[in-house]
């Protein structure tokens, strides 16, 4: 599997990414009508900076962790959830500002809506110890890992037969 440097700092980021249940779409930004973002409807141009939540995932040798850029949320926005033992889903939603008719608006750029990112979690994680925590919007969640068990391999003798 290829590495590639990111854009932004040192960082390195696998080409393809197995565990990852995002769907890409190359020309969401351009306008084409059989773009995959007319596909979705939740991923709409009027808040898709919000739908494209941006989350980094790294491994330590005791978990795997993720942080998931939320600002102007609480935590009674957003929802942690393990699904079949094998996905992890971090989703919330920020509302639109109740308008004022006396208002008078000149630029609306902050998104809002529904987001949900969804990642597939290897064998190791054990999903009944997640926990998760939000500090200046940044949400954390850890997924401990344990130790897989490698086999026991026993040698058995070959005997020479008369």
């Amino acid at each position: 599997m290829s590495l590639i440097p990111s854009l932004f700092g040192g960082r390195r980021s696998n080409v393809f990414d197995p565990f990852s249940l995002d769907v890409w779409d190359p020309f969401k930004d351009f306008p084409f009508p059989n773009s995959l973002s007319s596909s979705f409807p939740e991923s709409g141009r009027e808040n898709s900076a919000f739908v494209s939540t941006r989350v980094d995932w790294k491994e330590t040798p005791e978990a795997h962790v993720f942080k998931a850029d939320i600002p102007g949320l609480k935590k009674e926005e957003v929802k942690v959830e393990i699904e079949d033992d094998k996905v992890l889903q971090i989703s919330g939603e920020r509302n639109f500002e109740k308008e004022d008719k006396k208002d008078t608006w000149h630029r609306a750029e902050r998104s809002s809506g529904k987001f949900m990112r969804r990642f597939r979690l290897p064998e190791n994680a054990k999903v009944d110890k997640v926990k998760a925590s939000m500090e200046n919007g940044v949400l954390t969640v850890t997924v401990p890992k344990e130790e897989i068990k490698k086999p026991d391999v026993k040698a058995i003798e070959i005997s020479e037969e008369c």
